[in-house]
């Protein structure tokens, strides 16, 4: 195996609600996260009093974020992904002037990873928005919560100036279809016109923060974060395949109009089919054509899927209910273990895209037994590791520009799928 380029950044991944505890601390307000105490699957709970979310506390990075670094730094970590809790900035999301401490934690946090070499890769929404933008607004189904994400990008860019060179908008964005609450602030129960019209606004404002990160910092890299995978025909029958094609693309359409800047002809044709109108402003359409720098993306498992949707619904074991492949094992969650998908993957994007890959999220979860002395003997780990890297590592021989890798996740935090910490 041929070395890794010598600006090929590693490091490890993590979220602000997943790690930093703290949450009405320093001025914070209640972010959508905070009410969702069994996940991002999970529905909306009211806060109860003196019952506590596992996220309240997490694993207290808003205050020991130097221990955390310095282990990072000892890992030989050259990059670290975070992001910024939005509510710690804005903590109702449509003040005029920001919450300084808030603003002061993250000084203070990029000073320290300044001084153990590590570059930030900074997130600005992760699976949470200020819930008061829910409450009042409607969540991103109004139009004037672009405005107030705008307000907030912009005040961190310029914060941040001479601190940050690398930036993403919104984490796994296309989750939004299989959580809507999470992804954009609609009921679970939402319909499908109103996710794909939140969708639009959310795309939109990611457009606009391009824009502003290009004005404001010119040295700068913006991109997007996409939920990775593929989806493989169930056999190889010709309707099997169409069925899959059309699924990719279900998730990658949220790419090609970040990196584009356009809706594709089969996304319209989508909408027709479905009696869905987007409702798009000239200026939208301006907006959307300030694409992204480099492409990024979560990489866990593969699926399949069939024409035949009797198959489809009966479909089980993983987070995205995709059909297992028969070909490959599966992590105790049973989310399908795919390394080759990783390379076959990467080569898609980039001849989909032409633009600088980054792999921000790829890990395993297990159920790891704790040895006497407090060591985890994690061979599996270890091995899922090498075989993705090993495949990372071919792609980039195909010619692929892979910007760097950051596994998820590199120390203790709490799971975003059921909010666990036993994996």
């Amino acid at each position: 195996m041929k070395a890794f380029p010598e600006t090929f950044l590693w490091g490890g991944a993590t979220a602000a609600n997943q790690v930093e505890g703290a949450w009405q601390e320093d001025g914070k307000g209640i972010s959508t996260s905070d009410l969702q105490p069994h996940g991002v699957m999970g529905k909306m709970e009211p806060r109860i009093l003196g019952k506590e979310n596992i996220k309240d506390v997490a694993i207290d990075f808003y205050h020991r974020y130097p221990e955390d670094i310095a282990l990072f730094a000892e890992m030989g970590f050259t990059c670290l992904r975070i992001s910024i809790a939005w509510a710690r900035i804005f903590p109702q999301g449509d003040e005029v002037e920001p919450n300084e401490a808030g603003l002061a934690f993250y000084d203070r946090l990029f000073d320290e990873m300044a001084q153990a070499g590590i570059k930030p890769l900074v997130t600005l929404s992760h699976y949470e928005m200020p819930y008061g933008l829910v409450k009042n607004y409607g969540g991103w189904a109004n139009r004037a919560v672009i405005d107030h994400f705008e307000h907030y990008a912009r005040t961190v860019f310029t914060r941040y100036q001479h601190k940050v060179a690398l930036w993403l908008t919104f984490n796994e964005i296309n989750m939004s279809l299989h959580a809507p609450f999470t992804g954009v602030g609609l009921a679970e129960e939402s319909g499908e016109a109103e996710v794909y019209q939140a969708i639009h606004h959310q795309l939109v404002a990611s457009a606009r923060a391009v824009k502003a990160c290009h004005s404001l910092l010119p040295e700068a890299k913006i991109g997007n974060m996409l939920l990775g995978g593929l989806v493989y025909p169930l056999t190889c029958q010709p309707q099997d395949m169409l069925q899959a094609m059309e699924e990719n693309r279900r998730w990658m359409f949220f790419g090609d109009v970040q990196a584009r800047g356009q809706y594709p002809g089969y996304m319209q044709r989508f909408f027709r089919d479905h009696n869905i109108t987007i409702e798009m402003t000239e200026s939208d359409a301006e907006d959307l054509k300030h694409t992204v720098d480099f492409i990024s993306f979560s990489y866990y498992m593969t699926g399949c899927v069939s024409h035949d949707e009797s198959i489809n619904k009966n479909a089980q074991g993983n987070i995205l209910n995709m059909i297992p492949n028969p070909h490959l094992k599966s992590s105790e969650w049973g989310w399908q273990i795919d390394p080759v998908g990783l390379r076959v993957l990467l080569n898609t994007l980039w001849d989909r895209y032409q633009k600088p890959l980054f792999i921000v999220e790829n890990g395993l979860g297990a159920k790891d037994s704790v040895e006497a002395d407090g060591s985890i003997q994690d061979d599996y780990r270890i091995a899922y590791l090498n075989d993705h890297l090993v495949q990372v590592n071919e792609a980039i021989a195909d010619g692929v520009d892979i910007m760097g890798y950051t596994s998820w996740g590199p120390i203790d935090l709490v799971s975003a799928s059921h909010s666990q910490m036993s994996k």
